[in-house]
């Protein structure tokens, strides 16, 4: 009765605390107080750590803020980061195995045994005692199996093409996230351009339209030709209207690609003259840097040789294991002759059903890597129309902006035209007004060709594959990327005009 009293009260109290543990857990929804809370505290996080600006922003330091603080970079430097701790845990996988082990068991009651005779089945031994009650053991083993060594150091180099797949996706967002800084910033500074002029002009319109009003409700002109008027004013507002809100959405688009607040209020340097960059190079040129470079392409270089590795690791798989031991033990029991022993062992293991399916295993590795090679050919394709694509885009963008500026230049002459011919009447203000629109307009098209044509441009650097920085950079502050950011874009612009 005891015996079983002693076995039953361990099993109870496990019992309890599997039930205890279930009952503890139970859903938990996030109260709006929780939310609040971690809303304050994400939004301090979001721009925490980061340099103040100190004046108007120029286009090295847009894109420097945008390199350092950027969260979609920064996402992809932690999968880089993460891959490279994968690739440290691979390479230890290719260790030998040293375990160390300790225990300690207690029992109610001596561990007895005798023998049985194998003829007449009768006891042929008093029982007797071989183990202690309460006793403690120690064991310290080293094993190593080639097997599992071969698999590990295929996938050791899978884990390190891996890693070279995610500085290649990383590469690919700072391209992206370079386009974007550079059609965002040219944005902006025709927008910061044109804003007060935008403003003075929608005033002179409804200042115009109420006067127009007040002429009508003195009935002084026609009912026709006020209304007539109106209309017209009225729409030159709503066309300037939404030409502000297109300028107004330039500010917060490159805030927030410098991970700054859309809120956040401030100015972007306005270059003297907007450069031009020629193109000299030619459309195979182009598409054999673009080849070179692309880290799409490299990334699927990479994963070709993941296939690869994965049909050789497929393969080891198939044999059989080999493992060596080696080991150290140590028991308290008092019956021992020796306490501690030391042994040695070789084993081979061999799962014939992976040789019964080493066929279909084959065939899925090698139909793995045929489709690693595949996407890597299309995506040669894919890379060559866009090469083709970026070079025109930004030829025909290049003949675009030299009409838009051809019109802007003619725009500014018929309003100076106008001004000095303008009447005091109604239609001589009209006009006025609809000139100077026209050319607001016009000036608004010249630089939105300008950034669209920035934007063509860090299109075709993305295209090609050039990085923005130098493989080794002296300094990852804003003063080091500003640095490296206008040395290496001189040289983007050397060789695009086919300089040395």
């Amino acid at each position: 009765m005891s015996d079983r009293r002693f076995l039953l009260r361990p099993l109870a109290a496990a019992c309890s605390l599997v039930v205890l543990a279930g009952c503890a857990t139970s859903t938990r929804p996030i109260s709006m107080e929780e939310r609040q809370q971690s809303l304050v505290e994400q939004r301090s996080t979001l721009v925490q750590h980061q340099e103040p600006l100190s004046g108007p922003v120029s286009l090295e330091e847009a894109q420097a803020r945008a390199l350092k603080y950027n969260l979609d970079s920064r996402v992809k430097l932690m999968e880089e980061a993460l891959a490279m701790r994968q690739f440290d845990l691979s390479r230890v996988d290719l260790l030998p195995r040293l375990t160390l082990a300790a225990g300690y068991t207690s029992r109610n009651n001596d561990l007895a045994s005798s023998s049985q005779d194998f003829i007449t089945g009768e006891q042929s031994l008093v029982p007797s005692i071989s183990s202690e009650r309460q006793r403690t053991v120690v064991d310290l083993g080293l094993s190593w199996n080639v097997l599992d060594f071969g698999v590990s150091y295929y996938q050791s180099q899978q884990n390190a093409d891996r890693l070279l797949v995610a500085q290649e996706r990383r590469r690919k967002t700072v391209h992206q996230v370079m386009q974007q800084v550079r059609e965002a910033y040219w944005q902006m500074a025709g927008a910061q351009m044109m804003e007060q002029r935008l403003q003075g002009i929608i005033t002179d319109a409804r200042k115009a339209l109420a006067d127009s009003r007040k002429i009508q409700a003195e009935r002084l002109v026609s009912p026709m030709e006020t209304l007539g008027y109106q209309r017209q004013l009225l729409e030159i507002i709503r066309q300037l209207e939404s030409v502000n809100d297109e300028l107004s959405q330039a500010r917060p688009r490159l805030a927030s690609l410098m991970n700054m607040e859309p809120g956040v209020d401030f100015e972007v340097v306005v270059p003297q003259d907007r450069p031009i960059q020629p193109l000299a190079m030619t459309v195979e040129q182009v598409e054999e840097a673009a080849l070179l470079n692309r880290p799409e392409l490299m990334e699927a270089r990479y994963n070709e040789r993941i296939g690869v590795l994965e049909t050789r690791k497929a393969m080891a798989r198939l044999l059989p294991g080999i493992e060596f031991s080696v080991g150290a033990h140590h028991d308290s029991n008092d019956f021992l002759v020796n306490k501690s022993w030391r042994d040695a062992g070789l084993r081979v293991s061999w799962n014939l059903l992976n040789v019964l399916n080493a066929p279909a295993i084959k065939g899925a590795a090698k139909a793995q890597e045929a489709l690693s090679r595949h996407q890597h050919m299309a995506l040669s394709m894919a890379v060559l129309t866009q090469s083709h694509v970026a070079y025109r885009n930004y030829r025909g963008l290049l003949g675009q902006h030299e009409l838009a500026q051809e019109l802007n230049q003619v725009e500014r002459q018929i309003l100076q035209q106008t001004r000095n011919a303008t009447r005091s009447d109604m239609q001589g203000r009209l006009q006025e007004v609809r000139v100077a629109a026209s050319a607001l307009v016009a000036e608004l098209r010249d630089h939105h060709s300008y950034a669209s044509l920035q934007g063509a441009y860090g299109q075709l650097l993305a295209t090609i594959g050039w990085d923005p920085l130098p493989a080794e950079v002296a300094s990852h502050d804003l003063a080091g990327l500003r640095q490296s950011l206008h040395e290496t874009d001189a040289s983007w612009a050397r060789r695009l005009g086919g300089g040395s």
